[in-house]
């Protein structure tokens, strides 16, 4: 039988979580604080900073907002996250991507403190994460292992497999499949014969950005399916990577697009906030 994973429902107990938390800090005088910097007026950032905006609100997190034009220089970008990583008062710094052609998005990402990185992309984040130290970890990845987890899905011991080798994504999320003691495949646009790679998938992580790309015949009987994409079908309609209508009667466990994955990559960005404020 075919369950839907609630993502809207499971963020939601994340973040009153974290809302108790925040009143826990807050009684010993300390006020998180999430720095959002927004650089030119790319409309889906936009959209992306006002939702991260409306969660901090929620839970209680101070949130500061930095907009600067889309003709920013990098050496001003970067003068900035200085300013914040000397703020005492800033627990997180979120530089919203993507960048204006002119700044080299890297060099910016690895300007960020590592201990005010609550993206978790810095490569101190991402070193600490392979080694299995504490740190920030991707809110996405994060937040799948928190969909598996709250919904009984057992990852110890079954077979994972992840189609998508982003550094924001598919390696993170291999690392922390590892961590949860899962046998882990990563899939990309060079594997041959994906449907048989996908066809042994116990858990399968969809993470390529092709709308409806994965069907019925790329999915095992009873597998576990997470769908990361985030797409526009044919008639420009909000969809995942997988095909849900031919899949989800083939899955044990299936998240909807919109409302699975994507609520809780903001949660976890918001647990990641109250712990850099709790070190």
């Amino acid at each position: 039988m075919m369950n839907i994973i609630d993502g809207k429902k499971i963020s939601t107990e994340i973040k009153d979580e974290v809302k108790q938390d925040v009143e826990a800090l807050k009684a010993k005088g300390i006020k998180p604080c999430l720095a959002v910097v927004l650089v030119g007026d790319d409309p889906a950032s936009r959209v992306y900073v006002r939702n991260k905006i409306k969660a901090c609100e929620y839970t209680g997190i101070k949130s500061v907002s930095v907009t600067m034009p889309a003709d920013t220089s990098e050496d001003s970008l970067l003068e900035k996250v200085a300013e914040l990583n000397a703020d005492r008062s800033v627990h997180g710094i979120l530089v919203q991507l993507p960048l204006p052609a002119q700044i080299d998005e890297q060099k910016v990402i690895n300007a960020i403190d590592p201990d005010k990185d609550v993206d978790g992309f810095s490569p101190v984040s991402v070193g600490r994460l392979s080694i299995g130290l504490k740190g920030f970890t991707s809110c996405t990845p994060a937040g799948i292992i928190e969909l598996l987890k709250r919904s009984g899905i057992a990852i110890d011991g079954r077979t994972c497999v992840i189609c998508g080798r982003s550094n924001i994504v598919g390696k993170p999320m291999a690392m922390l499949l590892l961590r949860e003691n899962g046998t882990v495949t990563v899939c990309h646009s060079h594997t041959r014969d994906l449907r048989a790679v996908t066809g042994e998938a116990d858990i399968l992580i969809a993470a390529i950005g092709k709308p409806k790309f994965f069907t019925a015949d790329y999915i095992k009987d009873g597998a576990v399916v997470i769908d990361v994409g985030m797409d526009r079908d044919e008639n420009g309609k909000l969809c995942g990577d997988v095909d849900f209508d031919s899949v989800k009667d083939k899955a044990s466990y299936i998240t909807p697009v919109p409302g699975g994955v994507g609520p809780m990559t903001i949660a976890m960005l918001m647990k990641n906030c109250v712990e850099a404020a709790q070190e």
